[in-house]
Formats: C-alpha cells, structure tokens, sequence
C-alpha cells in the first residue's frame, strides 16, 4: 500500500522505481482520527506528509478566532512541505476532516535523501510552484471578488481538476467550502440556490451539473450573474 501511495502521488509518481522504494524506507504510516489535529501553526517542521485516505484540511485562525480553511487535500495529496526546505516552522494547522491515514516523512531523512539525489527536490519544487500560483489566485479571489464571484471560479478550478467540464462532484461539505470561500454556510446555500435560478448550475446533493459555462466564467470574471447586470 506504501508504495503505491508514493507512485501514484504527484510528487513522486514521475520517479523511477529505485527512487520510490527509497522513499517508502523512510515513510511512516499514521492512522488520523476524525478531528485529530496533526500539526499547529507555529510547530516545528519536522516532516512532511501524504494522504493515503481520508481527507486533511489545513487551516488558519485568525484574531477573531474565526477558521478559514486554506486547502483540502485528499488521497495522494502531499501537505506540510514547505519546512522540508526552509527548515522553519508549519505556517498553518493541520486536521483531519474525516477518519484518514497519511504516510509521514521525517525532514531529517528525507533531507539525506534529495542531497544525494536532486531530482526528488525538482521534482518537489516544481509542485510547490503549483501550491504558489494557486494560493495567490486563491488571495486574489478572496480580496477582490465577491463571494458569487469566489464561488463560480472555484467550480471552474475543480471542473479542470477533474476533467470533466459539464459536472463536478464535491468532495467536502458545504461548510468546508464556505470556510474555504471566506463565507457562512447560509450564504453560500443562497448563492447556489441563484445561481440555479439564473440557470447557471443545477445542484444536486454533492453534485454540481455546470448548464451555463459561459454565465458560469462571466460570474467567475466579473461576478455578475449575467451582462445586463451593472
């Protein structure tokens, strides 16, 4: 099971064979409670992770207290990268959404690793570039569009994330998602509902069917509903 989480991650799935198995020699897996935190903003960073099953969101507090969840990562999915390399301490938290399993890989050892075979850091940094690009469109979106607006772009991104442009499936409640868009979970129910209405989406359950992907990338774009819209 090891092994083929690393082959099949983005990470690692484009390394040859012998690279793999020298990562699954230094992996350990964790089993992650349903609302079990795995690391806190601020802990040091003394690895890296992989979703095996489950999913984990990572998030921020802020002064307020309120969550805002930056990213959910599912299967196959790495988080907790960034202090691999800059030595420093994780700039978010970590929890399980759901009973999961991640595989942990140690900075110590893993450093031992890419300074004796640089292809594993390209490979990473070429994914940490990726993360990059979509952070700031994610800042982007937060700071300057309103939350329709927010909402259509986000089911654009997951349409071209699973190949499949006239539907797409959530895979986190509609809480997560209001977190992750910077709203409430009421909001974000009556945004959907006039989205239908305007004959954008058509929602069922997790289920989103994209009816309109031209109306859908105008909102995205201007976050009006429609043209007429001033």
């Amino acid at each position: 099971m090891t092994l083929s989480v690393i082959s099949q991650s983005i990470l690692f799935k484009d390394l040859p064979h012998h690279h793999q198995q020298a990562l699954m020699a230094i992996a350990v897996e964790k089993p992650v409670g349903k609302n079990e935190l795995i690391f806190s903003e601020g802990d040091e960073g003394t690895g890296f992770y992989i979703v095996v099953e489950g999913q984990i969101k990572i998030y921020k507090i802020s002064l307020e207290g309120k969550e805002h969840i930056l990213h959910i990562f599912g299967p196959g999915e790495p988080f907790g990268e960034v202090p691999v390399f800059s030595g420093d301490v994780f700039p978010a938290s970590a929890e399980a959404v759901k009973q999961s399993r991640v595989l942990y890989f140690p900075r110590d050892r893993f450093i031992h690793l890419i300074t004796t075979d640089p292809t594993l850091a390209l490979n990473m940094l070429a994914v940490l570039s990726k993360r990059l690009r979509q952070f700031t469109i994610q800042i982007e979106n937060l700071s300057l569009k309103e939350v329709p607006g927010r909402l259509a772009g986000y089911l654009i991104l997951l349409s071209e994330e699973q190949k499949n442009p006239s539907e797409v499936i959530l895979h986190i409640s509609k809480g997560h998602l209001a977190s992750f868009l910077g709203t409430i979970p009421e909001t974000l129910s009556r945004i959907l509902k006039k989205m239908s209405e305007h004959g954008l989406i058509r929602v069922n359950g997790k289920t989103i069917r994209i009816t309109d992907p031209e109306g859908l990338a105008w909102l995205a774009e201007t976050g009006r509903l429609d043209a007429s819209e001033s």
